[in-house]
């Protein structure tokens, strides 16, 4: 069963709160040009390095991120954000639960 996207014009709770435990990651919206995820890590969970296809934001919702691009590791907390250009190679480890807002810019289909 596919999960359904927002609608335009919906609203999103985007901050799990409580319910971070027990929630997955979800994307919220995709279109041909733009993809946003909610990015669900526990604790000690890692993404080892790669690229995304288009320029991408990296939002903290919650929780404490190690994120690494660019030959150096940020911690990401909540209230900040990273932006990578297309490409750039990028990994993470949670430092504790976390949520992330990712956005990614899709580059156009040839």
């Amino acid at each position: 069963m596919a999960i359904p996207h927002a609608q335009s014009g919906e609203v999103l709770q985007l901050p799990l709160g409580a319910a971070l435990a027990e929630s997955k990651t979800a994307t919220l919206i995709k279109t041909a040009q733009l993809e946003v995820l909610r990015l669900v890590l526990p604790a000690g969970k890692e993404i080892p390095s790669h690229k995304a296809p288009g320029e991408i934001t990296v939002q903290c919702l919650e929780g404490r991120t190690a994120f690494t691009a660019h030959g150096r590791t940020q911690e990401l907390t909540p209230g900040q954000l990273l932006y990578l250009t297309a490409g750039e190679p990028h990994a993470l480890k949670a430092a504790e639960p976390s949520s992330l807002l990712v956005t990614i810019r899709l580059p156009p289909k040839t």
